[in-house]
């Protein structure tokens, strides 16, 4: 993984860098046709294909009562990028500085003098600089004096419409990942570190691995069907993941909590991660252990089949 963050912009001297840039959240199919058109034309130029980012997402600094929730962390964008074909992934930090250059300073400093781009490949809503005043149009200006050139790519549409960050966002609060699936080109996922827990799905006959889960934003709460992977083999493991406060025992801290089937094993301590398929249904109370049983049981037996398929 080559995730480099840079502590402010300063020269990377990387051999003809064809490059695109922006949040890149989710590393969604929209965002996977930039990434095909720089490794593409990376490799027609001999060049080097880079993905500059920004940490944090911009309306952490500009607006961070109204910042959305991230899909990823930067160390998944970067994984999931470098999968693609992606040489470097650069990590840089948004700050209100650099928020007030003016579209001209901010190709120069980052385009030019930071990245030394030789192309610049951008969407049609790409938008930069203060106020976000800069665009395409901008962008071909600018090129031929700052020594890059640009290159248009079309938008990526779903079911007749845009594929977005937002979208995804929304159907995960929807609880409907199948079709986060769809935009995402891939099974949504998230990491997280298992940590102890209070014993309750042992108790039930069904242990669980309680997970501190790394990503801001997880699908709505309930119970779904998921492809699991402990670090450091990274195995797929058919789950069943409950997202929820578990309220048959009263309503607690929400918690993500993984069995894994037919597995044995101690996976405390290690870093896990959890694809999701399909909601099996949504968190309920019950009106007692025995009940609860008896429904997970019924969640097994659905996410099995959900995960037989192809």
């Amino acid at each position: 993984m080559a995730l480099v963050r840079l502590r402010a912009p300063g020269p990377l001297g990387w051999p003809r860098p064809v490059l695109t840039l922006g949040n890149f959240d989710g590393v969604h199919r929209g965002h996977q046709a930039l990434v095909a058109k720089i490794v593409e034309e990376a490799r027609v130029r001999g060049g080097t294909p880079v993905v500059l980012t920004f940490d944090p997402h911009p309306a952490r600094v500009l607006s961070p009562d109204r910042a959305p929730r991230a899909l990823m962390t930067v160390e998944q964008k970067a994984e999931v990028l470098t999968s693609l074909g992606v040489e470097r992934v650069v990590a840089l930090p948004f700050t209100l500085e650099l928020s007030r250059k003016s579209p001209e300073e901010f190709a120069a400093i980052v385009l030019r003098d930071t990245v030394g781009a030789g192309l610049v490949a951008v969407g049609p809503d790409f938008r930069f600089g203060r106020e976000r005043t800069g665009g395409l149009e901008t962008l071909k200006r600018l090129g031929p004096r700052l020594g890059f050139a640009i290159e248009l790519v079309p938008g990526v549409l779903h079911a007749g419409a845009p594929i977005s960050s937002t979208r995804i966002r929304d159907c995960l609060a929807a609880g409907d990942v199948g079709e986060a699936a769809a935009l995402l080109g891939r099974r949504f996922f998230v990491d997280g570190h298992v940590v102890g827990g209070e014993g309750r799905g042992r108790s039930l006959g069904v242990p669980t691995a309680n997970l501190d889960v790394v990503n801001e934003q997880l699908p709505a709460r309930g119970v779904y069907a998921c492809w699991c992977r402990a670090a450091p083999d990274g195995g797929a493991i058919r789950g069943v993941v409950n997202i929820g406060n578990r309220p048959t025992f009263g309503e607690g801290q929400s918690t993500v909590e993984a069995h894994l089937l037919d597995f044995e094993g101690d996976l405390y301590g290690r870093s896990l991660r959890v694809e999701f398929a399909a909601r099996l249904r949504e968190e309920r109370k019950f009106p007692d252990a025995s009940a609860l049983a008896r429904q997970i049981g019924q969640d097994i037996a659905a996410a099995r089949r959900v995960l037989e398929k192809p």
